[in-house]
């Protein structure tokens, strides 16, 4: 569970249609905050997100930006306790096992990452493509599942329904059933969180698992997956060009702009034609 609050009420004026009036209202709105990740002690990264669940969200970070590959790599995971910020919670300091070789400079950013993007300002353009190994089984992927994968993220998300301000993203077994959910100001984060998730608790990697997004599918969401060896992302809205062709070059099932009960299938489709031509 969260130790933060995720969400606070403000005093909002909301138009009443009846008396076309602005009037007084008490509105909750989802909480936005920086987090800064620093392993070893040196900063490496900041990130807008939602407070709660920050050493999964550091985890999940981690691990899609191939500096982690296993739970082993990660020793703990500690707030710093000096500066401003610490004593709010936005600092976490990762130590790293001494087997695992970290050169900061590959994660350099000239700027911070803001909530809606998670590659803004890297240093250089190759340093935003990662390199993990592809997809190399088809998965038993649930296709009568598929209409059911929204509403069955929508119901976790509790955080949306009380705010309507962030996206969710839900880690889903071969069944179709829901192992967790997460929410976030920012997308990326809530699959960080997903994955960090499943990584703290040793669950790892994710090859039996689907990623369903409430978004688009961005390149960065895709490579976030692969970097957990999840084989299918499925999103709610369109994905990119870029999202296409990683899918595409790496064996994994890229599902989009779900309207149930229609859907797009952007790569592999000889595995939707095997299903729907029985």
């Amino acid at each position: 569970m969260p130790t933060r609050n995720q969400s606070r009420q403000v005093e909002i004026l909301r138009l009443n249609p009846t008396t076309n009036a602005l009037q007084p209202h008490l509105d909750h709105i989802a909480i936005e905050e920086p987090l800064e990740i620093r392993v070893q002690g040196q900063s490496i990264a900041i990130t807008m997100r939602t407070p709660g669940y920050d050493r999964e969200l550091a985890a999940g970070f981690l691990a899609s930006e191939a500096v982690i590959k296993s739970p082993a790599d990660i020793l703990a995971i500690a707030p710093c306790t000096q500066g401003e910020a610490a004593l709010h919670g936005n600092i976490l300091n990762v130590f790293l096992s001494p087997k695992v070789e970290f050169d900061p400079a590959t994660l350099a950013r000239h700027v911070f990452g803001s909530s809606s993007c998670g590659l803004c300002g890297k240093a250089t353009i190759d340093s935003i493509r990662q390199r993990f190994p592809p997809i190399t089984t088809p998965p038993p992927f649930p296709w009568s599942a598929i209409p059911e994968m929204p509403t069955t993220l929508r119901k976790g998300q509790k955080l949306f329904n009380q705010t309507g301000a962030v996206h969710g993203a839900a880690l889903l077994n071969w069944k179709g059933e829901t192992v967790v959910i997460h929410e976030d100001v920012g997308r990326h984060n809530a699959v960080d969180k997903v994955i960090g998730s499943q990584l703290l608790a040793n669950h790892w990697p994710l090859t039996n698992h689907i990623l369903v997004v409430s978004g688009r599918a961005s390149f960065e969401i895709v490579q976030k997956a692969l970097a957990a060896g999840i084989p299918a992302v499925v999103a709610v809205s369109a994905p990119s060009t870029l999202a296409i062709e990683l899918a595409r070059e790496n064996n994994q099932l890229l599902i989009g702009f779900l309207r149930a009960p229609q859907y797009n299938c952007y790569s592999h489709p000889e595995w939707a034609d095997r299903f729907h031509s029985r």
